[in-house]
């Protein structure tokens, strides 16, 4: 081949391939909500939305884990952070960060588990094998709640107080749409939500505009011990 020909020829490869794995556009949407008692809008962080692909030709891609890896961590009587979102198949760890005993639990239809007692400076950790909704509770500390939702989609993101929401880098494609919420979310506590919505995302991602939503009693509130029954009114001092 010339050598002039064969340097245009790699000239014009050069050029070209970005087009073919272009990154996708971001999906956005903004949740509004009004309280049932007045006109004020209470925080609307924490609403997870997410896609799944409805075309077989969007290529699939396994989203990074932070560098501390996914952890659920006990301090001051919480959990931190209140609620995680985690790929199917991440494994959790549950550090305990208080100078006393916890027993982290989770009995509901998402990932079942009983830690058992652990002491400070010691932790678990739990394989999230299936999708789902997790509530998790301390056996001890009947204030401490939080929510684990592993999803078997890559594209998902979490809203900021005011609402607003963004998924970053989304394949152009047929996608359903999804989205669970702790404060507004309907039907199974225990299950995700899907709308009955699909979307098409091009290039420049696409807009969902403005999703209302209505309050729904919190499903962390009242509940029982892992035996099923009332906390104690006073625990134990050593814990």
């Amino acid at each position: 081949m010339n050598p002039r020909l064969k340097l245009a020829l790699s000239t014009t490869l050069l050029f070209c391939a970005p087009t073919s794995f272009a990154q996708g556009g971001d999906v956005t949407a903004k949740f509004t909500a009004a309280t049932r008692k007045s006109s004020h809008h209470q925080s609307l962080n924490d609403i997870v939305l997410w896609l799944t692909p409805i075309d077989d030709s969007i290529p699939t891609r396994a989203p990074s884990p932070p560098k501390t890896g996914y952890r659920l961590v006990q301090k001051d009587k919480m959990f931190s952070p209140h609620l995680l979102v985690v790929p199917t198949g991440s494994s959790v760890d549950f550090p305990n960060q208080d100078p006393f005993f916890h027993n982290v639990f989770s009995l509901f239809n998402g990932k079942r588990f009983d830690l058992g007692l652990y002491e400070s400076g010691t932790h678990r950790a739990v394989r999230f094998d299936r999708e789902g909704v997790s509530y998790i509770f301390c056996n001890i500390h009947p204030e401490m709640g939080a929510i684990v939702l592993s999803l078997n989609s890559p594209w998902f993101a979490v809203s900021v107080p005011d609402g607003s929401v963004a998924i970053h880098d989304v394949p152009p494609g047929r996608y359903r749409v999804h989205l669970w919420s702790e404060q507004f979310q309907s039907g199974d506590p225990a299950a995700p939500s899907p709308t009955d919505r699909t979307i098409q995302v091009t290039q420049q991602g696409a807009a969902l505009g403005t999703i209302d939503l209505t309050p729904a009693p919190d499903p962390l509130a009242h509940h029982k011990n892992k035996f099923g029954e009332d906390y104690p009114v006073t625990p134990p001092a050593k814990y």
